[in-house]
């Protein structure tokens, strides 16, 4: 692994963990993989459209192992640094682009929690986004975090790491024009006590 993650406002920033042809892997499963609308909108009146984006699910097989081991290393390393919750592992990686014909954003929210998908998992706990478009790609599309009254925005570089608590309010703000392409990972375990 390369480089050496650092807190940063609420975000923990991490900078050289994957070389230009890792991450030109990555956008290639990715891109290979069945992209889905999707779309989350929760009732109630100021709540629609509270995402916009196209996912695919990254499966856990012999040609991700690898991506899903260095994934897992990285948590590691990140959580004892800075968090120090108690995680079992990692949920399906997600692989999201945001731009097109569609746009893409997802309004604040966060992350804590089990997946309406897989109830018997455990809730997720840390959240990470690897950034895979270079900052030139597109304009707009910011990931930001507010862990308090100060809302920190992701640096935009290639390959960077960005990891937070779950259960920390943040968005994707509006993407204005281009395609911004991110594998998103949660790191699960048992409920906060």
């Amino acid at each position: 692994m390369g480089g050496s993650p650092v807190l940063s406002g609420a975000l923990v920033v991490w900078q050289g963990l994957f070389n230009k042809s890792e991450l030109d892997n990555l956008v290639r499963l990715g891109d290979g993989l069945a992209l889905e609308k999707a779309e989350l909108s929760v009732g109630g009146a100021g709540y629609e459209n509270l995402r916009a984006t196209k996912v695919a699910w990254v499966p856990r097989e012999a040609r991700t192992e690898a991506l899903y081991r260095g994934m897992e290393a990285a948590v590691l390393e990140i959580n004892a640094r800075f968090f120090r919750f108690d995680l079992s592992g990692l949920a399906r990686l997600q692989y999201a682009v945001y731009g097109g014909s569609d746009g893409g954003h997802f309004d604040w929210h966060k992350d804590y929690g089990r997946d309406p998908s897989d109830p018997q998992r455990e809730p997720r706990k840390v959240t990470l986004s690897l950034q895979l478009s270079e900052a030139s790609d597109y304009e707009g599309c910011d990931l930001q975090v507010r862990g308090g009254n100060q809302i920190d925005t992701a640096p935009k570089a290639r390959g960077t790491l960005i990891a937070f608590p779950a259960n920390v309010l943040h968005q994707v703000t509006p993407i204005r024009s281009g395609i911004r392409r991110s594998l998103v990972i949660w790191a699960v375990g048992p409920e906060f006590r």
